[in-house]
């Protein structure tokens, strides 16, 4: 039910107004039952008196429907955070299932590539503790694990990020890619942007680019910029266009993270795009990542 047919049902039809009903006629009973079975006065009731009878009865009738209409407001109040919770609810969900990946990766993933604390090895008692300088020369250094080999493939189904929390494919592909710290930083990058978006109604999937030449992302990747590379800008939606620029414009921490998700990016496809084919790059330039980039990078004009 919506906001608009709760407050209706609350103001229209509800337990309240009946309760209120029910005990203003309660008391108007009383009231004439007092009338009837009071025994008569003698001679002519003044005014002060009448008025007093009158402020009497209607007063009680005043408080009940004060009292009514207080509950009612607040009937309303709760019937509107109920709707709140379940819209928020609503974009979790399609944060979830509608482009925007999810919160930051599993925790496994996250604490990969940091050192392990260094086992300290038994100093013999004979020799002299060393010096500082001496420790950090004669100390071992801790063996880093050597960074997973990212093919062209896991690459692009990171960049797109799980449909949902079934997408294991997915999954398994961003874990494996975050592995890598130049690759984590393109990823984290990339998902605050898509996440943000989807906090301004902003899904990727609803911004289906025009598909550029595939020359032309590897001429942009060779350096070229601005008109040369033109067609990348292939985000044509104009509301879009004109939220992601008022973001970029009023948000400053919007605007620090988009540059840096551009920067990276720019990277990302400096590095990778020679050594994918050309049904490679048409495939990234449809991952989510790649529509903010190209929904960013217009706004911005990288693209001319």
């Amino acid at each position: 039910m919506s906001l608009v047919a709760r407050i209706a049902t609350l103001a229209q039809r509800d337990a309240i107004t009946t309760t209120g009903i029910v005990l203003s006629g309660v008391w108007l009973f009383l009231v004439a039952l007092f009338w009837l079975l009071a025994p008569g006065g003698e001679g002519a009731q003044g005014g002060i008196i009448r008025l007093a009878v009158i402020m009497a009865t209607i007063l009680p009738l005043a408080l009940i429907w004060l009292a009514v209409r207080t509950a009612r407001a607040i009937a309303v109040l709760r019937a509107e955070a109920e709707d709140l919770r379940q819209r928020l609810g609503q974009l979790r969900d399609m944060a979830t299932t509608r482009g925007a990946p999810p919160p930051r990766a599993a925790p496994e993933a996250e604490v990969i590539g940091e050192p392990e604390p260094q086992s300290r090895a038994p100093v013999p008692a004979a020799r002299p503790a060393p010096r500082p300088a001496e420790a950090r020369q004669t100390a071992p250094r801790a063996a880093e694990p050597p960074a997973p080999e990212i093919d062209a493939e896991t690459l692009i189904r990171a960049l797109n990020f799980p449909d949902g929390p079934d997408d294991s494919v997915a999954i398994a592909a961003l874990r494996l890619v975050l592995q890598d710290g130049d690759h984590a930083r393109v990823l984290r990058a990339a998902q605050d942007v898509v996440t943000l978006l989807a906090g301004q109604d902003l899904y990727m999937d609803d911004l289906p680019p025009e598909s550029a030449p595939v020359g032309t992302w590897r001429r942009f990747a060779e350096g070229a910029r601005g008109s040369a590379v033109a067609a990348l800008g292939g985000i044509h939606d104009r509301q879009a266009l004109d939220t992601a620029a008022a973001l970029l414009h009023r948000d400053e921490i919007f605007r620090d993270t988009a540059q840096h998700f551009l920067r990276h990016f720019d990277a990302m496809l400096t590095r990778h795009l020679p050594q994918m084919d050309d049904a490679q790059i048409a495939v990234l330039a449809e991952t989510r990542s790649a529509r903010a980039f190209m929904l960013l990078g217009r706004i911005a004009g990288v693209f001319g």
